[in-house]
């Protein structure tokens, strides 16, 4: 009986021809997830670049006002004093009334003050946010171009850093 000669070179070059397309894809694959995860991780830092202007000009604001009512407390203090000087009987006010309108004011500007220091805060936090989130980017770029793993799960790693502060600067 006559053995059948099986062309091994032919069967060869087809394993090898299938790995290859499967490396290609599985490497395909890869790009692409870190095509994604850089685009998402871009579109968190735009909103939380967004979210950091706003709490910006919110402090601002805040601070603004604050400092309008702190000059509204100065001004009914200069008119308190100034009815003080003036006979009694021209006096339309009392100095209790002028007082307690100024505690009422003072009241006001504190809470201004403290609106504006909550959001300078958030906008700090969102500020790291953006930061971390724009260096995940740059590394997961690096990794596509390099083609080494371990820079995109690092930039994963630090994106994920960098959510946890946006997600802490909307709380």
């Amino acid at each position: 009986m006559e053995e059948m000669e099986v062309p091994t070179e032919h069967l060869h070059d087809e394993i090898n021809e299938k790995a290859e397309e499967l490396f290609e894809k599985k490497e395909n694959k890869w790009t692409l997830f870190v095509a994604i995860s850089t685009a998402l991780m871009a579109v968190l830092a735009a909103l939380g670049s967004m979210y950091s202007g706003h709490q910006s000009n919110e402090a601002l604001i805040m601070q603004i006002r604050a400092s309008d009512q702190w000059a509204f407390y100065q001004a009914k203090g200069i008119k308190a004093e100034i009815r003080m000087l003036l006979p009694a009987s021209s006096v339309v006010k009392s100095p209790e009334a002028t007082i307690k309108e100024q505690e009422s004011v003072k009241q006001l500007a504190e809470e201004d003050e403290k609106s504006s220091e909550a959001h300078l805060a958030k906008h700090v936090t969102f500020s790291r946010s953006v930061t971390l989130l724009q260096i995940a980017v740059a590394i997961s770029a690096i990794s596509i171009i390099t083609r080494k793993r371990f820079l995109w799960y690092s930039g994963m790693a630090i994106a994920l850093v960098g959510a946890s502060f946006f997600v802490m600067g909307l709380i």
